[in-house]
């Protein structure tokens, strides 16, 4: 919720930061455009308000040729900068779509001011959070802001769930052996790295070793996925190691499918592995679990049963190594 602003002193001066915005750039060569009629109006209103204080700042927050449906603008951006350095005390707007044609950005910008004690006016809309009316108002839309949030999160849900139903990629990293058209939104097969994600099924059915084949891949200067994001920045990779080399030996992507919540769809991509060899390699994945599981219990089958000579301590092993104590004939007791 959005508290009162703190009063200020009989007296005292606020700064009032004036900032406009025209989606287009049409009509902006013009020697009185849409942007000065914007200023223009907020310096008369803040005249009107010179009994209490309200100074106009020289300085210009302009965004010509902007849209208001985001954020991602230069003349906001200052203004955001000053209101954070303590240089502005209101800001002014014609209209309120000039701040943000977004009720989320909306309500995301009045609570910095509200953080900063920075006030907030719409001349022609009569809103003005220094007033009692106007934070009641801005409470009533941050309650909107919040619902339409959540709209918003439930419905890309969906439509994430019914993508990967689909078989459709969704996003994120994509796995090694793949590259990602974001033209198409497809996963692509990287032949080269298709090739090392055969090599290393094949090995790990040879030798059923991950550590031993990560050693032997690095030797070869072969790495974990490098890849590229959709705004063009270079992922770089890192020295392939056993855990990511059993990630890659679960990844169902390679058998052309698309796991979501514990459900298999056919997925929109190429396979690049055959069923027998992915079900070969599972089957000795599953069994090295077992002999592990097997190893862990046989290892602590009885620990606390072996007693030391000094009353009531007692033996646990911590590895498969040999338990060994110094009797008082100083001859030695090995328990293996």
């Amino acid at each position: 919720m959005i508290a009162s602003t703190a009063p200020r002193p009989a007296g005292l001066k606020r700064r009032c930061a004036i900032y406009t915005r025209k989606s287009h750039e049409e009509g902006l060569e013009q020697e009185f455009n849409s942007l000065d009629a914007q200023r223009d109006s907020g310096e008369t209103f803040i005249a009107s308000q010179k009994h209490e204080g309200w100074v106009t700042l020289p300085t210009r927050y302009d965004d010509g040729g902007f849209t208001g449906s985001n954020t991602d603008r230069p003349a906001l951006v200052r203004l955001m900068d000053d209101i954070e350095a303590g240089r502005v005390d209101i800001v002014v707007v014609y209209k309120i779509d000039r701040l943000s044609r977004s009720l989320i950005d909306f309500v995301a910008l009045l609570q910095v001011f509200d953080r900063k004690e920075v006030a907030f006016v719409s001349v022609t809309q009569q809103f003005n959070t220094a007033n009692p009316m106007g934070r009641l108002i801005l409470n009533i839309l941050i309650c909107f802001a919040q619902f339409e949030r959540e709209n918003i999160a439930e419905r890309i849900r969906d439509k994430m769930a019914a993508s990967r139903r689909r078989g459709k990629w969704v996003g994120g990293v994509p796995p090694l052996g793949y590259d990602v058209d974001y033209v198409i939104k497809k996963l692509v097969v990287n032949e080269t790295e298709a090739t090392t994600v055969r090599r290393i099924f094949t090995r790990f059915s040879q030798c059923g070793s991950p550590a031993l084949i990560a050693n032997e891949l690095r030797a070869d200067g072969i790495t974990t996925k490098v890849w590229t994001s959709k705004s063009g920045k270079v992922h770089a990779g890192e020295p392939m190691n056993r855990a990511y080399l059993y990630k890659v030996l679960h990844q169902r992507t390679y058998l052309g499918e698309v796991v979501y919540k514990g459900g298999v769809y056919k997925g929109e991509h190429a396979a690049i592995l055959d069923r027998v060899l992915w079900d070969r390699v599972h089957a000795m994945l599953a069994e090295n679990h077992t002999a592990r599981g097997n190893r862990e219990r046989q290892r602590s089958v009885v620990p606390g049963f072996l007693k030391a000579p000094s009353p009531g301590i007692s033996l646990n092993p911590v590895a498969q190594m040999a338990l060994v104590w110094l009797r008082r004939d100083n001859s030695l007791q090995v328990v293996s």
